[in-house]
């Protein structure tokens, strides 16, 4: 399904940011890292950050087996997780009108428990989202952190996409109005920057270069 294509992930606050392309979808997954995911234990909401990956048409999770968040999952809770990626602060000469540009991804659904090769699969599916390059490069998990750990797949078939971009709208009064009409208004951009890596004592001792994959 499409994004916002059910009655559930129809936009209806501001729907003209509303996104239906899915590779818009895949593009704003694979550019961020982390996920706010949902449960309920006890009747009390929790929403927790966690890393993910996408392998095609799916979100891959993992964590703890020792974790009442990631069992709760496995055992088939539905959810929500969301995605978003800040772009900008909106300034405008009214603190109403002010707001944000952003890309934003709502998935709803319930996961599920992958094992064996299926579960190696997206464990290198979700390390080479994080870092491209790194799976071939690390050891590859053990049967025993296998075992603690809970690896989870949730499919993006019931999902929704919001981008919010442009300048600030001020009401027209404030465009001539005095003395708003001479307040600064305008966009604040933000973007993430990755800092040259941190070698470890061991990795400074042996004198490792920095893989290429880690270089910009």
């Amino acid at each position: 399904m499409t994004p916002g294509s059910t009655e559930r992930t129809r936009i209806r606050r501001i729907p003209e940011n509303a996104v239906t392309d899915q590779a818009v979808l895949y593009a704003i997954l694979d550019a961020g890292t982390v996920a706010h995911v949902s449960v309920i234990t006890d009747g009390q909401p929790f929403v927790i950050p966690v890393g993910y990956g996408r392998r095609d048409n799916t979100m891959i999770l993992h964590g703890s087996s020792a974790s009442r968040f990631f069992r709760t999952l496995a055992d088939g809770q539905p959810t929500c997780a969301t995605v978003t990626l800040l772009d900008g602060i909106v300034l405008a000469r009214s603190t109403f009108h002010s707001s944000m540009n952003y890309r934003s991804v709502m998935v709803l659904g319930t996961a599920r428990r992958l094992t064996g090769d299926d579960e190696i699969d997206a464990l290198r599916a979700f390390t080479e989202h994080i870092v491209p390059g790194r799976w071939q490069d690390a050891r590859p998990p053990k049967p025993q952190e296998l075992r603690a750990t809970i690896t989870l797949a949730l499919d993006l078939e019931e999902c929704s996409v919001k981008v919010g971009t442009g300048f600030p709208e001020d009401d027209a009064e404030d465009y001539v109005d005095e003395p708003w009409s001479h307040v600064w208004a305008g966009i604040v951009p933000i973007r993430t920057i990755v800092d040259p890596a941190i070698p470890d004592e061991q990795t400074r001792e042996l004198r490792l270069p920095v893989p290429s994959y880690l270089t910009p």
